[in-house]
């Protein structure tokens, strides 16, 4: 009797925390009519969820998505989610692109730039979390590869763009497991040693910097970038992360009960991507929907330079 007691009484408290805490009441910006968005890794997750608010919010959003055929299905359960206005203002488009191939992303640009004549916001959001130690097509450490490099490498062929459309934004998605990397130039692609936990934060760390050094090079072109964590979201993200089948029941209790839907994890990538309250801010790192402070190691300078040299180098921008 005594353990139903006790599972019931877990229920009632978990169910009392989700209550209080309340459901995400999505960011309400600025209309994004006659807006075009770029967001990497849409059909699932943190970025299907700002899609589908930023379609409500009638812009015309591209998904950049590895599996065309997962995309496809995601755009057209958005579409009967959220609709596609008849006057035209909101579209949701899906174009291939594999971040761990930076011939993917060179074509994926192509097209972008061939399409079309201007893009307002970038959100990269794509990830991968904490996989076996496995290279990209190129033969980059997989989660350096594609949660920096291959975003690296897209916002870099799309800045003129930016440029020409500005005023317009640039959203990184980082995540708070920053602070347990580091940035070691001696062993960048984890050829020395790997830690799956270690070059994830690495990655999150270097998108930080990236984001820093990019809103420095930015200045005064009309082109902002803020880097944001979403908190901890019950996603596909962790799908390389092993959980003990008896520990599972609790497990899916908790992240029931204490981790953020999709929706809510997406709340700060819609806010810096529409709000007008971030209209000229540059340069800074956000958490639900507010500035936060970085450690002192997000904040080198130095190595964020010297971080960006290298990547142009390992992506092909420089001999």
């Amino acid at each position: 009797a005594a353990l139903p007691a006790l599972a019931l009484g877990a229920g009632l408290l978990v169910a009392a925390w989700r209550w209080l805490r309340g459901a995400a009441r999505p960011v309400r910006g600025g209309s994004m009519r006659g807006k075009t968005v770029i967001i990497t890794g849409a059909n699932s997750g943190l970025g299907r969820a700002a899609a589908a608010e930023l379609l409500r919010m009638q812009a015309r959003v591209i998904m950049g998505c590895r599996d065309r055929a997962r995309a496809e299905r995601a755009a057209r359960e958005i579409r009967a989610e959220v609709g596609e206005r008849v006057d035209g203002a909101g579209e949701l488009v899906v174009r291939e692109l594999d971040l761990a191939s930076l011939r993917s992303v060179r074509a994926f640009c192509h097209r972008v730039l061939q399409e079309e004549s201007r893009l307002d916001v970038l959100i990269n959001n794509a990830g991968i979390f904490q996989c076996p130690y496995m290279k990209t097509e190129d033969g980059f450490e997989m989660q350096f590869g594609v949660n920096h490099l291959g975003h690296f490498l897209l916002t870099n062929l799309l800045l003129g763009l930016l440029k020409n459309s500005a005023p317009s934004r640039i959203v990184v998605v980082s995540s708070k497991l920053y602070k347990y990397g580091e940035i070691n130039f001696e062993d960048l692609n984890s050829e020395i040693s790997y830690n799956k936990s270690f070059c994830y934060s690495r990655s999150k760390l270097a998108n930080i910097l990236f984001a820093r050094e990019l809103a420095r090079r930015l200045e005064g072109t009309g082109v902002t970038v803020n880097s944001l964590h979403p908190g901890i979201v019950r996603t596909n993200l962790g799908r390389h992360v092993n959980i003990p089948l008896l520990a599972k029941p609790l497990f899916n209790l908790v992240s029931w009960a204490f981790f953020k839907t999709p929706l809510e994890g997406a709340q700060t990538s819609i806010y810096l991507a529409s709000s007008p309250d971030v209209e000229g801010v540059s340069g800074k790192y956000f958490g639900d929907c507010k500035e936060e402070e970085l450690l002192p190691k997000a904040m080198d300078d130095l190595v964020a330079r010297k971080l960006w040299d290298i990547s142009e180098v390992m992506v092909g921008l420089l001999k």
